[in-house]
């Protein structure tokens, strides 16, 4: 528990709310205030990693209150599921999957996670280092979080790194048989490698039924069965949009 945010007659002090987890008097969460750049106290989780998984836990960093935990690549899918399962932690929110590639040749592609904990309120993102030179590869934890399926193969898409375990990995945002690389590397020039007109070609040439699961295309199919005087309804209303957008 942290020092309460003062009352009127104590406005004259500057409450300074510095906990990973930030409560009133009586538990109530409250937002941080005045949060340092750096050396606010650590979200508790990190240090049960550390005691946990020793030397696999590479070191921890807190920046404006939010604590990253660096973990190895190996380690990785045993500290999620240690988080999602151990009652004291219950990490039951995965956030999002994303990367970070940096202009700095000599920094490490950085694999991300973000872990929320509803019931202790708490936030917590890991992080794996990858070296660009290296295999661009880390587990999957879709058999953790199902959520993570998308996730995982938008970073794939975006990235190019390989989430090993995903039952389905393939891309998400591009078609599977873009030929460009992929766009958020640093690597990947602003107009793309091929031409417009190469470009469309591959687009127009795309198989939709290849891309999609049978899942997915039935969500078009069940258009078709609905009722006629709905389908129109949502033609009608579909029509109207793009007219209003093209005003």
């Amino acid at each position: 528990m942290t020092a309460p945010v003062p009352t009127p007659q104590d406005a004259a002090v500057t409450p300074v709310v510095m906990a990973a987890v930030a409560s009133d008097t009586n538990g109530a969460p409250i937002t941080p205030v005045n949060v340092p750049r750096t050396g606010a106290p650590a979200n508790p989780t990190a240090a049960v990693l550390a005691s946990r998984f020793g030397a696999a836990v590479v070191r921890t960093e807190v920046v404006w209150g939010e604590t990253t935990v660096f973990v190895t690549r190996d380690a990785l899918h045993d500290v999620v599921q240690f988080l999602h399962d151990e009652p004291s932690e219950r990490y039951d929110y995965l956030v999002d999957i994303t990367a970070v590639e940096y202009r700095d040749g000599a920094r490490p592609l950085e694999v991300v996670w973000h872990l929320r904990a509803l019931g202790h309120r708490r936030f917590l993102r890991l992080k794996v280092e990858l070296p660009k030179r290296g295999p661009l590869w880390v587990p999957s934890v879709i058999d953790i979080y199902s959520g993570a399926d998308w996730l995982e193969r938008e970073c794939f898409d975006m990235f190019g790194i390989r989430f090993e375990g995903h039952p389905d990995l393939r891309r998400l945002l591009m078609w599977e048989q873009y030929k460009e690389g992929h766009p958020l590397r640093k690597d990947f020039p602003l107009r793309g490698r091929f031409s417009r007109a190469e470009q469309l070609k591959q687009a127009l040439a795309a198989d939709p039924e290849a891309r999609y699961s049978m899942e997915e295309l039935s969500i078009a199919e069940a258009f078709q069965s609905l009722p006629e005087d709905m389908k129109a309804r949502l033609a009608e209303r579909s029509a109207h949009g793009e007219l209003e957008e093209g005003e």
